[in-house]
């Protein structure tokens, strides 16, 4: 069961990736961008979650909080402002830096995640593995499929995954 739950976090973390992607994948990226691009996003969901639970891990020792608390805000958080926070805006095509800053900021949810992490599962590098492979897999998918996609698919691919991680998050406090 706990499988499940992190693979769905998995794919709701990557949602943000993927919507982007989406209308990032308007602007007629090389296979080679393309690529670059999946790997970035894949890169900083592996990692951000490791560091968020080894921050975690020091803010625990200093305040008894329960992990599945700070689990339950941070998912319930988000999901909120996937919900909520869709604006479009303006697309450029991208200089590698700023893949790396869309990288970055794709992935600051999985750091949240990756500090209450441990009280979903105790296998937090391979639930990093799974974020990095989803996240990379839906980054690639959404550069893929372009423009026509993300007029249909990309708000309601964000709003579904706010909600699941809502109602993760809301099964995690109990």
């Amino acid at each position: 069961m706990h499988f499940f739950f992190i693979f769905l976090i998995a794919i709701s973390l990557s949602m943000d990736a993927f919507s982007l992607s989406l209308a990032y994948g308007t602007l007629s990226f090389s296979k080679k961008e393309k690529q670059t691009l999946t790997l970035i996003v894949g890169l900083f969901h592996f990692f951000m979650p490791l560091l968020g639970h080894f921050l975690g891990d020091l803010l625990f020792s200093f305040f008894p909080i329960k992990p599945n608390y700070i689990i339950c805000i941070s998912l319930v958080m988000i999901g909120i402002q996937m919900i909520f926070d869709q604006k479009k805006e303006e697309i450029k095509k991208l200089s590698i830096f700023e893949q790396l800053i869309f990288g970055f900021a794709v992935s600051l949810d999985s750091f949240s995640i990756g500090i209450g992490l441990i009280s979903l599962t105790k296998h937090i590098f391979l639930s990093s593995i799974l974020f990095c492979i989803c996240s990379a897999f839906f980054t690639y998918l959404g550069l893929c499929l372009g423009e026509k996609a993300y007029e249909r698919l990309g708000r309601v691919s964000v709003f579904i995954g706010g909600i699941v991680l809502i109602i993760i998050g809301a099964l995690s406090f109990f």
